[in-house]
């Protein structure tokens, strides 16, 4: 009998857990960032370690929906969040701000933020117990053994959790920040480039948390 669209989407996380015991490791680490292609806000990355050893089919039904972050709503990203925190061995969330994005560059402050998480889950597990994974490119200078994953946040039960972490971190920031900059609607879109954002731009001019160094491809949609 074929399977619901909604049983699919429950069953998900199994599917991206096989694919990381499937590595061969103990460790399996994996990071993702949100907020790369907005035109307001931080950057954030997360890093998720889980310990395949330690992680059992009660576990793996806890995350049975986990999948790119992508593919949640809003609450269903809430409701994975303490999810992963409670099943992974370490997370690291780290952000790096606009005025870093804008004296450093987006691609440099990505990577760079990107390794930070990584370091910080896989710092003291034995070398050639774990695995690195970063969504579809390698993060250079970095001293363990990586992969990287085509697609990962939706290949990879690492990746996917660091997916979540990330969004839901810089989300709950974003509102927070609509409360002390009213005006430009930021728990709305989260500083993401939609036509609600441009206009108040063109309204009200850039704020505290805009990135001014137009190193984001969403920018060429506006002439300020």
């Amino acid at each position: 009998m074929t399977s619901s669209p909604g049983r699919r989407r429950k069953s998900t996380g199994r599917r991206l857990f096989r694919h990381d015991r499937g590595l061969g490791v103990r460790y399996v680490a994996g990071a993702d960032e949100a907020g790369r292609g907005c035109l307001a806000g931080p950057l954030v990355a997360a890093g998720v370690l889980f310990d395949m050893d330690a992680l059992g089919p009660r576990e793996v039904r806890t995350l049975s929906a986990l999948n790119d972050s992508k593919q949640h709503t809003p609450a269903a990203r809430e409701a994975l969040y303490p999810l992963v925190m409670r099943c992974a061995m370490r997370v690291a969330v780290v952000s790096r701000s606009c005025e870093g994005i804008d004296a450093r560059g987006l691609h440099r402050t990505n990577l760079d933020a990107l390794r930070d998480a990584l370091a910080r889950v896989s710092g003291g597990v034995p070398a050639g117990a774990v695995l690195c994974l970063v969504d579809g490119f390698r993060v250079p200078d970095f001293g363990r053994e990586q992969r990287a994953i085509v697609d990962g946040d939706a290949t990879s039960a690492a990746i996917a959790a660091a997916s979540i972490l990330a969004k839901v971190s810089r989300d709950r920031f974003m509102v927070r920040a609509d409360a002390l900059h009213p005006g430009w609607a930021f728990g709305e879109h989260m500083g993401y480039s939609t036509p609600v954002h441009r206009e108040a731009i063109q309204r009200n001019g850039v704020s505290p948390l805009h990135r001014m160094s137009f190193q984001s491809m969403a920018y060429q949609q506006l002439s300020l």
